[in-house]
Protein backbone atom coordinates (compact mmCIF):
# COMPACT_ATOMS: atom_id res chain seq x y z
CA UNK A 1 0.00 0.00 0.00
CA UNK A 2 1.22 3.07 -0.93
CA UNK A 3 -1.38 5.68 1.43
CA UNK A 4 1.14 6.25 3.72
CA UNK A 5 -1.18 5.12 6.60
CA UNK A 6 0.34 3.05 9.54
CA UNK A 7 -1.76 -0.36 10.10
CA UNK A 8 -2.75 1.47 13.28
CA UNK A 9 -4.60 3.99 11.48
CA UNK A 10 -5.97 1.81 8.46
CA UNK A 11 -7.55 -0.42 11.49
CA UNK A 12 -9.00 2.74 12.73
CA UNK A 13 -10.31 3.92 9.53
CA UNK A 14 -11.82 0.34 9.51
CA UNK A 15 -13.50 0.55 12.41
CA UNK A 16 -14.57 4.03 12.08
CA UNK A 17 -16.41 3.03 8.47
CA UNK A 18 -18.24 -0.30 10.06
CA UNK A 19 -19.56 1.95 12.69
CA UNK A 20 -20.71 4.40 10.46
CA UNK A 21 -22.20 1.51 7.93
CA UNK A 22 -24.02 0.18 11.18
CA UNK A 23 -25.65 3.79 12.33
CA UNK A 24 -26.59 4.64 8.44
CA UNK A 25 -28.27 1.46 8.23
CA UNK A 26 -30.55 2.11 11.17
CA UNK A 27 -31.27 5.39 10.10
CA UNK A 28 -32.14 4.42 6.73
CA UNK A 29 -34.63 1.97 8.66
CA UNK A 30 -36.81 5.19 10.78
CA UNK A 31 -36.26 6.72 7.02
CA UNK A 32 -38.04 4.43 5.19
CA UNK A 33 -40.68 4.25 7.77
CA UNK A 34 -40.92 7.98 7.69
CA UNK A 35 -41.96 7.68 4.17
CA UNK A 36 -45.04 5.49 4.13
CA UNK A 37 -47.97 6.75 2.42
CA UNK A 38 -49.36 8.87 5.00
CA UNK A 39 -53.33 8.39 5.58
CA UNK A 40 -54.87 11.31 6.47
CA UNK A 41 -58.95 11.76 7.42
CA UNK A 42 -59.51 14.64 5.20
CA UNK A 43 -62.85 15.22 7.70
CA UNK A 44 -60.68 15.60 10.63
CA UNK A 45 -57.14 16.89 9.89
CA UNK A 46 -56.99 20.72 8.60
CA UNK A 47 -55.33 21.81 5.78
CA UNK A 48 -52.17 22.85 7.52
CA UNK A 49 -51.63 19.59 8.89
CA UNK A 50 -51.92 17.87 5.60
CA UNK A 51 -49.17 20.38 3.90
CA UNK A 52 -47.57 19.39 7.40
CA UNK A 53 -47.63 15.70 6.84
CA UNK A 54 -46.17 16.52 3.16
CA UNK A 55 -43.41 18.74 3.93
CA UNK A 56 -42.61 16.35 6.76
CA UNK A 57 -42.45 13.20 3.86
CA UNK A 58 -40.61 15.34 1.20
CA UNK A 59 -37.97 15.90 3.76
CA UNK A 60 -37.93 12.38 4.58
CA UNK A 61 -36.95 12.01 1.08
CA UNK A 62 -34.19 14.48 0.83
CA UNK A 63 -32.83 12.81 3.63
CA UNK A 64 -33.46 8.89 2.45
CA UNK A 65 -31.36 10.34 -0.87
CA UNK A 66 -28.25 11.67 0.74
CA UNK A 67 -28.22 8.46 3.05
CA UNK A 68 -28.14 5.94 -0.26
CA UNK A 69 -25.49 8.47 -1.45
CA UNK A 70 -23.40 7.91 1.49
CA UNK A 71 -24.41 4.54 1.86
CA UNK A 72 -22.56 4.32 -1.53
CA UNK A 73 -19.70 5.85 -0.74
CA UNK A 74 -19.10 3.59 2.59
CA UNK A 75 -19.79 0.45 0.91
CA UNK A 76 -17.21 1.72 -1.57
CA UNK A 77 -14.22 2.79 1.10
CA UNK A 78 -14.98 -0.44 2.28
CA UNK A 79 -13.90 -2.01 -1.07
CA UNK A 80 -11.44 -0.30 -1.51
CA UNK A 81 -9.90 -1.39 1.84
CA UNK A 82 -10.57 -4.89 0.99
CA UNK A 83 -8.63 -4.35 -2.34
CA UNK A 84 -5.57 -2.55 -0.62
CA UNK A 85 -6.53 1.03 -2.66
CA UNK A 86 -8.27 2.64 0.28
CA UNK A 87 -6.16 5.93 1.60
CA UNK A 88 -5.06 6.40 -2.07
CA UNK A 89 -6.73 9.46 -4.09
CA UNK A 90 -9.11 7.89 -7.39
CA UNK A 91 -7.95 11.47 -9.26
CA UNK A 92 -4.36 11.92 -8.83
CA UNK A 93 -3.38 8.62 -7.40
CA UNK A 94 -1.59 10.62 -4.37
CA UNK A 95 -2.27 9.89 -0.63
CA UNK A 96 -5.17 10.82 0.91
CA UNK A 97 -3.87 12.19 4.52
CA UNK A 98 -5.05 10.56 7.35
CA UNK A 99 -6.57 14.10 8.85
CA UNK A 100 -8.98 13.88 6.05
CA UNK A 101 -9.94 10.23 6.36
CA UNK A 102 -10.47 11.22 10.29
CA UNK A 103 -13.13 13.79 8.98
CA UNK A 104 -14.44 11.61 5.49
CA UNK A 105 -13.14 8.08 6.39
CA UNK A 106 -15.19 7.44 2.95
CA UNK A 107 -13.34 9.79 0.57
CA UNK A 108 -12.06 8.56 -2.54
CA UNK A 109 -10.15 11.87 -3.03
CA UNK A 110 -6.93 14.03 -1.48
CA UNK A 111 -8.06 17.84 -0.41
CA UNK A 112 -5.94 19.32 -3.15
CA UNK A 113 -8.27 17.30 -5.58
CA UNK A 114 -11.46 17.73 -3.70
CA UNK A 115 -10.34 21.75 -3.84
CA UNK A 116 -9.75 21.56 -7.51
CA UNK A 117 -13.58 20.33 -8.47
Amino acid sequence: MEHGLTADQVALLRAELERILVRLKKSMKVTRETLRPATLDQTSVGRLSRIDTLQNQSMARNLGDREEQKLAAVVAALARLDRGEYGNCSECGGAIGFDRLMVFPESPICQRCALSD
